[in-house]
């Protein structure tokens, strides 16, 4: 099903493109949260008269997403962790862990943000990348240490 996004979803496109989806996907999800409208000649139609207004949404955007990433590149977030004898910790840093030690530093991001391919097993200073944007991906640095 042909449908226009009203708003920037980021595994689709971003504002007003036009993208095909699964029909329950769309009926479902997409429309009811008003995320989405069918692809109807009306609606096209009234998309071409809004796109002005939409690039200067996604120009507002992207300029908020690059003033978030100039903040957060090289942010140090610190992490005290239980370890064991052998410095091996007790369980693992997740994404929310990370999450958490950022608000407290009062940078708030959301839990989809955070890059992180596994938990963090390790004590040691670990490089972790935060999408802010599609292609905006500034890296944070995470020290994970021995709780004292």
């Amino acid at each position: 099903m042909k449908v226009i996004l009203t708003e920037t979803i980021e595994s689709l496109g971003i504002i007003g493109s036009e993208v095909t989806v699964a029909a329950g996907y769309a009926r479902n999800f997409l429309m009811p949260q008003k995320k989405a409208v069918p692809a109807t000649p009306q609606n096209r139609k009234m998309l071409e008269q809004e796109k002005a207004k939409f690039e200067l949404q996604i120009v507002k955007e992207k300029g908020l997403a690059e003033e978030m990433a100039k903040r957060l590149e090289g942010v140090v977030c610190r992490i005290n962790a239980k370890v064991s004898e052998e410095d091996r910790l007790y369980g693992s840093i997740s994404t929310r862990d990370i999450v958490d030690a950022l608000a407290s530093q009062d940078i708030k991001i959301n839990k989809r943000m955070v890059l992180l391919h596994e938990p963090i097993k390790a004590i040691g200073t670990f490089k972790v990348p935060i999408r802010v944007y599609k292609e905006v991906e500034p890296e944070i640095i995470v020290e994970v240490m021995p709780e004292v």
